[in-house]
């Protein structure tokens, strides 16, 4: 079944924002729910508010695709379509105030991503990628960095904060610290599409789902970065993006440390 694909991620775009907006609005009266898989997996009426607003208008538009979801809106479908959605990638930041996070809805045709969103409500910036039709900030294409070398390369860092992958992530910095540029810690989807952007030369995300890396990857891939993970094919296990020109000696780092 074929599909307007750009018709689908002008429709993400628009529920992302308004996701967003709904973030920003609730964000002083929000209330925490209990932990999910751990106790640093945090989740607000605000993520469920959110999911539910996205999952609804895609009923609405789509309802016999199948819907992947992380707080548990999700439905099976019939047309071969699935969209997959983190309503919320970085609760933590958002409900500490201590950094960015982001909106990401992706559609997928089987097991191949076809559109993405990834938008940042408080700067107000929406990625976005349509497969084979390259990536967008807003309305202007994105570009990946010419690619810094490893000892001025700035490096986004991502990890799931339950104690394994807290263990895993250290062994990865401890190598890639004394000899990066600098790092930054991120959600993950946004180190993808910071990548895309050229504001981080490479990154790394450990212990992932599919929702915090599908719409990211989309749109880092479009913009030209270069996605792999302990083989050819980055996993929710070990993602690993770069400029080209950094791939190489990253890329071989990542790999023997984690």
């Amino acid at each position: 079944m074929e599909r307007d694909l750009h018709a689908a991620r002008e429709l993400a775009a628009a529920l992302a924002v308004q996701a967003g907006r709904l973030q920003l609005e609730r964000r002083d009266s929000l209330r925490m729910g209990a932990p999910k898989a751990h106790a640093n997996d945090v989740v607000s009426d605000v993520d469920i508010a959110s999911e539910q607003l996205i999952v609804d208008a895609i009923r609405a538009s789509w309802p016999d695709d199948s819907i992947q979801a992380e707080e548990g809106h999700g439905q099976s479908g019939t047309s071969g379509w699935t969209w997959v959605i983190d309503p919320l990638d970085g609760t933590r930041n958002y409900v500490s105030r201590t950094g960015p996070w982001s909106v990401c809805i992706a559609l997928y045709q089987g097991d191949r991503p076809r559109a993405a969103v990834v938008h940042e409500p408080v700067a107000a910036e929406t990625f976005s990628a349509v497969d084979g039709g390259g990536a967008l900030l807003g309305e202007e294409p994105l570009t990946v960095s010419g690619g810094a070398p490893l000892a001025e390369a700035l490096i986004g860092v991502s990890f799931q904060p339950n104690p394994k992958t807290k263990d895993r992530a250290g062994r990865v910095i401890r190598e890639l610290l004394p000899v990066a540029g600098d790092i930054r810690r991120v959600p993950a989807a946004l180190n993808l599409v910071y990548q895309a952007a050229g504001r981080l030369d490479g990154g790394l995300a450990l212990d992932t789902n599919l929702w915090d890396i599908a719409a990211g990857a989309l749109i880092a891939r479009e913009a030209g970065v270069v996605l792999g993970g302990a083989g050819e094919e980055f996993t929710t296990s070990l993602t690993i993006g770069a400029a080209p020109a950094l791939w190489p000696e990253l890329a071989k780092l990542v790999r023997a440390a984690a």
